[in-house]
């Protein structure tokens, strides 16, 4: 599977300059970014969220977990990790399991950790679990700016 129209539409919407890279099929964040030769502080990854009034997208670095308590009090709202079924229901273009980095090409509200901000490149799932986006840390800055944004991570 190649990256879902959805998310090459939006991209390509925004202006946004972007190549593929391929890599050995991987799920996990850790080993995505080992197969494919990325730091971890520049490869984003995605954790699907919902609240009293609907899904959000967190994106930290990689080697992070997001802090849910933490988002929950700089956005002031309960928010709780998403099933599997529901992130496969939302991202229904994606392979199971696949959280998109950029939920606004689905309608969703995103929250982006300030450790991805201003980084020189940034890499992330295209959807298929074989192909990472990657730009330019002006360009994801450019895509995330009407993103929420503060420090909620932590490290694993």
């Amino acid at each position: 599977m190649a990256m879902p129209m959805t998310i090459r539409e939006y991209l390509r919407a925004c202006d946004i300059d972007y190549e593929e890279v391929s890599h050995p099929r991987a799920v996990s964040t850790s080993r995505i970014a080992e197969v494919s030769h990325v730091s971890g502080s520049q490869l984003a990854k995605a954790i699907m969220l919902h609240s009293d009034t609907g899904y959000r997208v967190a994106v930290v670095p990689s080697t992070c977990d997001a802090d849910l308590n933490e988002l929950s009090r700089l956005f002031h709202e309960k928010l709780e990790l998403a099933t599997e079924n529901e992130v496969c229901r939302e991202f229904d273009d994606c392979d199971p399991g696949a959280a998109i980095v950029v939920g606004q090409a689905y309608g969703l509200e995103v929250y982006l950790d300030d450790q991805l901000r201003h980084q020189p490149d940034i890499y992330f799932e295209a959807g298929d679990h074989e192909t990472l986006v990657h730009m330019s840390g002006n360009d994801f800055d450019r895509l995330m700016a009407g993103s929420h944004h503060g420090p909620f991570s932590m490290p694993r």
